[in-house]
């Protein structure tokens, strides 16, 4: 008897966003909450008992901005301001990713989520910035007064200001300038120079999230994750995404990551199809440390995972240091390797080399 046998064929997952209408889709089917949510969530928000703020006032947090003269000697240096909002420095070059200085994460300035701590360094004391990356336009994300003042800054003059399908309305309404905006479709990318030298490669990846600042402009404009590509070291930037197969994938596509940077906050079993939490993020993480590469992963390790999407906002009703304890017992249970660095702290990133430091331990 003969056995005809079949190649397996594999179809990506990884491709350019579709809509429907006026509005962007997911990359896999996910149901966002919408009236029906509030009223399941309401009643647990009164009867919830977790400590979702700080007992007390936490820092003072300080960006000591004379760091920023030496260039880092490993070539990749990571501050994180607190949320999502960081500085990356790689291989020359510095990224600011989603920064948010605004006292609330709120559409006005008297209500909604307020920050535990304040920024840690002026805008007006930022180094000078290659690239401003905006992965979406959700407000703890995207800080319009935030916009508005970098973009008047010498700091950001040359800068090239990179986001998602859509969302460069935005930031030309907020005070970017229109000609050096770059709107990124998923699975496309754009080039930064250095000084015709080098340079850096930033390509947007679908996540499973949604967008939106109002009542009506959801799914309007796209959310995405980034990979931000040097000559020597490679960054992944999750944003907010749910679960979806795609991670192993994304990490396929580069070879892996030195620092892969996955959103542990603001999480809840209702919306979990857009939000990760920290076993998911443990589970994305050791799926893209297991994808295998044309140039194969971060020398067979992985690299290592940079919690992001907590400890400065109270988005959900879990505890606000609870995210963190679990991703800390995760890494512990199945030995992989975490970047936990105090707000504020340029710190550098090193192959191999944890870093765990205890800050919100002082907020309790």
């Amino acid at each position: 008897m003969s056995l005809s046998l079949h190649p397996i064929i594999q179809v990506s997952v990884l491709k350019r966003a579709e809509k429907r209408g006026r509005r962007f889709l997911n990359p896999v089917p996910t149901t966002v909450g919408g009236f029906s949510t509030v009223f399941k969530v309401l009643p647990q928000y009164l009867k919830n008992k977790a400590v979702v703020e700080p007992a007390r006032q936490l820092g003072p947090f300080h960006t000591d901005a004379r760091v920023y003269a030496t260039p880092p000697a490993s070539g990749l240096r990571v501050t994180w301001f607190g949320h999502a909002a960081s500085l990356i420095e790689i291989d020359g070059l510095r990224v600011l990713v989603d920064p948010v200085w605004e006292q609330r994460a709120s559409p006005v300035s008297f209500m909604g989520p307020k920050r535990f701590f304040p920024p840690t360094i002026a805008l007006e004391e930022l180094p000078k910035i290659d690239v401003v990356l905006i992965s979406h336009d959700h407000y703890d994300h995207l800080g319009a007064q935030t916009v508005g003042r970098l973009a008047g800054l010498e700091a950001t003059a040359g800068a090239r200001w990179v986001t998602s399908l859509g969302v460069g309305r935005r930031l030309r309404r907020f005070g970017a300038p229109a000609g050096q905006i770059t709107e990124l479709d998923w699975t496309e990318r754009v080039w930064i120079p250095k000084d015709g030298v080098g340079g850096l490669t930033v390509t947007a990846w679908p996540s499973r999230h949604f967008s939106g600042r109002g009542l009506f402009d959801r799914y309007t404009t796209l959310w995405s994750s980034f990979v931000i590509e040097g000559p020597e070291h490679r960054v992944f930037f999750g944003a907010d995404s749910g679960w979806w197969e795609g991670f192993g994938e994304i990490a396929g596509q580069h070879g892996g990551f030195d620092l892969t940077m996955l959103e542990i906050g603001a999480f809840h079993p209702l919306w979990s199809g857009i939000h990760l939490g920290p076993d998911n993020a443990a589970r994305a993480f050791e799926a893209m440390s297991c994808a295998d590469g044309e140039r194969g992963s971060r020398g067979g390790r992985g690299g290592l995972l940079m919690p992001i999407h907590w400890g400065l906002f109270n988005l959900a009703l879990h505890g606000w240091k609870e995210p963190v304890e679990r991703i800390v017992k995760l890494a512990d249970e199945k030995g992989f390797g975490l970047w936990l660095p105090e707000p504020g702290e340029p710190t550098e990133v090193v192959a191999g080399v944890e870093r765990r430091s205890d800050w919100w331990e002082r907020g309790a």
